[in-house]
């Protein structure tokens, strides 16, 4: 496999061509962005720590019966990933209120929701990511309605083996975010990463954030952060999965 020309980059990750048309060559950088991209920060070695993370994450969900464009870790730092059509809408899933949630409906910070809240945003850093509902996204032909309730279920789905995967390593995953594609033959698969960037955790204990939000608010070192959460998923391990 041959890394070629780069395809795009992002705010954490570098996409390269590589000589199999089907295929990505994916390169996670030493950066942290907040409020869509106007603040960006050099982090030490937090590609390292994210693709770990992510395809530790991945290969477990991938275990699981989860659809998705992860093939493999490439190095430290690099993973192979399908070629997918990305679909322009983020996937929030809320298990306990925080971040806007928190703020919009005045709830206390981690009040439990059930059923877990699941929200579309728009993919737009010049819209700055607008709420969409799914006739909003059907309207705008970003899915069908179809379509969204089964990224719904999807997302549902993974939310469940996520929390899972977490609590064996003493982690509430408070909310998370995901992101879809579909491949050349039209299947939809789970896409991007999840890793402390996308999701929101704390300590099941202490209730610390272990998770991005030191960086958006100035209240941690990332790298550290990061370290102790790798270092508690690949201490620990799932014992049994519902399916």
């Amino acid at each position: 496999m041959k890394k070629l020309n780069v395809l795009k980059e992002g705010k954490a990750k570098r996409f390269y061509e590589t000589d199999d048309p089907d295929l990505y060559w994916v390169e996670y950088l030493n950066q942290a962005t907040a409020l869509n991209g106007k603040r960006k920060e050099a982090i030490a070695e937090k590609g390292l720590l994210n693709n770990k993370m992510d395809s530790l994450i991945f290969n477990y969900l991938k275990a699981n019966g989860i659809a998705t464009h992860f093939v493999k870790q490439l190095s430290d730092s690099e993973q192979l990933v399908q070629a997918v059509t990305m679909i322009p809408l983020e996937v929030v899933v809320r298990n306990a209120a925080s971040g806007s949630f928190q703020r919009k409906f005045k709830q206390a910070y981690l009040a439990p929701l059930d059923p877990p809240v699941v929200e579309f945003f728009y993919k737009s850093d010049a819209l700055d990511d607008p709420f969409m509902n799914a006739e909003q996204a059907a309207a705008l032909k970003v899915v069908t309605l179809a379509e969204s309730q089964t990224i719904e279920q999807f997302a549902l789905k993974i939310n469940q083996l996520l929390i899972q995967r977490f609590t064996a390593a003493d982690l509430q995953l408070v909310d998370f975010k995901v992101e879809f594609g579909k491949t050349k033959a039209g299947q939809l698969v789970l896409a991007d990463e999840i890793s402390p960037d996308s999701c929101r955790l704390v300590d099941m204990t202490t209730k610390n954030s272990l998770d991005k939000d030191v960086f958006r608010k100035h209240t941690g070192d990332l790298t550290t952060v990061y370290h102790e959460v790798l270092q508690r998923l690949e201490n620990s391990e799932v014992a049994h999965v519902s399916r």
